[in-house]
């Protein structure tokens, strides 16, 4: 009986990066050399509120298999290694009236599809301790980052270029073209502005982190997402041990953001940041923050065909929204509980309350196509979580994590229509990593 493809081509990858990897062996290539069989388990559950005429609630469940590949480096002055991934996705269940969670693709009747399947990989170089990458690449930064926030991790088509060689120091560059998101197998897919949802032909990205010492550390970033806008990021993070069980930490990030050459996403001129303080006493953290975004527009970051990124480094980007809409001011409050110091290594949990008031983008007069200029004023929101997280410490099963997420959003009706409709939903996610080498 022919193998189904979700189970052949693990198999098959397996077996051609094998062989690569023992014809190379003499050359060093072996040696840093990790072969990665990640199972996850995704359940998803959305009741959509208040939301008369369109989809009341998106149920659906899916399985995903991912192997991972990564070479070490050839040797001389230059090393060549390569990375290569294998994944396949799989329905469990789900219905043309409760699909759209994003952990499946579509066909063109709206029904999710039985199963997925894509592989790639990249080709590498390195020098020293610079390295250069081409081809299916995962960056994450605050400008241009891809999520996992579903079954697999989004891949972006492109080049990067990091290095360490100046101690403390990180930096980071990539040119990118295409990518796609985590439910889709279109290598080819589009880069977007995520809330205006026009395209770009490319991503041109720059900056770095620098780690003054085991307390303080600052990050820049700049981007410029071709004929829609520039932005830069800054970021200083700063921790005060205030005793061997006792912290203080202080973290505040800031972007500015303006449209550049065709304005395809319309006028933009933006300024958001944010500003937290967390507390840890022993298993317990109390955190405080506050978000403002300063504009007529709300803050917008990169997205893919269908789903967004991950390049939004700001306190209140949280599970469902990420309180950026246009002159939004937010608050949060959050607790974090290690239940280690109790006898329960690797279980933890975390709640937190954010609320979001001043949305108004009355006066935005620079749209295009109705990218901006959706919120209406005086809007206000709400959002609130709960998560318990395990993570297996020891035996045959560690690393085995499980993961239960709550959440529940309510907004205001405008603000409700124009970006994410009131709900209450809940995440299942349980993940299976197993080192083959």
């Amino acid at each position: 009986m022919k193998p189904p493809l979700w189970s052949a081509l693990p198999l098959a990858i397996s077996t051609c990066l094998g062989q690569l990897a023992y014809a190379a062996s003499d050359h060093g290539f072996v040696e840093d050399s990790s072969l990665t069989l990640t199972n996850r388990n995704f359940y998803f559950y959305r009741n959509n509120l208040n939301n008369p005429g369109a989809q009341n609630y998106r149920n659906e469940w899916a399985h995903g298999v991912l192997l991972d590949y990564r070479s070490g480096y050839t040797q001389g002055t230059v090393g060549f290694g390569i990375d290569a991934f294998a994944q396949v996705g799989i329905k469990l269940d789900s219905g043309k009236g409760r699909s759209g969670t994003g952990l499946l693709p579509l066909d063109s009747d709206g029904r999710a599809e039985d199963e997925y399947s894509e592989a790639g990989g990249a080709l590498k170089m390195r020098i020293s301790k610079t390295e250069l990458k081409y081809g299916n690449l995962t960056p994450l930064n605050p400008v241009f980052g891809t999520g996992n926030a579903r079954l697999f991790t989004q891949q972006a088509n492109g080049f990067q270029l990091t290095s360490s060689e100046l101690n403390g120091l990180l930096l980071d560059a990539g040119h990118f073209t295409s990518g796609n998101d985590s439910a889709s197998t279109n290598d080819d897919g589009a880069l977007k502005a995520l809330y205006a949802g026009v395209e770009t032909r490319s991503v041109d990205f720059l900056g770095g982190v620098y780690s003054l010492n085991d307390q303080l550390s600052v990050s820049l970033y700049g981007s410029q997402f071709t004929d829609i806008w520039r932005q830069y990021y800054a970021n200083a993070s700063y921790t005060y041990p205030v005793s061997a069980s006792q912290s203080l930490n202080l973290d505040f990030n800031i972007y500015r953001t303006n449209d550049t050459g065709q304005s395809l996403a319309g006028k933009i001129d933006n300024t958001t940041w944010s500003l937290a303080g967390s507390y840890k006493v022993g298993a317990h953290r109390l955190t405080l923050a506050y978000q403002r975004v300063d504009g007529d527009e709300p803050f917008d970051y990169l997205g893919f065909d269908q789903q967004p990124g991950t390049s939004i480094f700001l306190a209140n980007s949280i599970q469902i929204v990420d309180f950026n809409a246009p002159n939004e001011r937010s608050w949060q409050l959050r607790y974090d509980l290690d239940m280690a110091p109790f006898g329960v290594p690797g279980l933890s949990f975390m709640s937190r309350y954010v609320s979001g008031d001043h949305i108004d983008d009355s006066h935005y007069d620079g749209g295009v196509n109705g990218a901006y200029g959706r919120y209406g004023s005086d809007g206000k929101r709400w959002e609130r979580d709960i998560e318990a997280r395990y993570i297996v410490q020891s035996g045959k099963a560690k690393d085995l994590s499980l993961r239960v997420r709550q959440g529940s959003l309510r907004s205001t009706s405008q603000v409700a229509r124009a970006d994410t409709t009131d709900n209450n939903e809940v995440r299942l996610i349980i993940e299976y990593p197993l080192s083959i080498f």
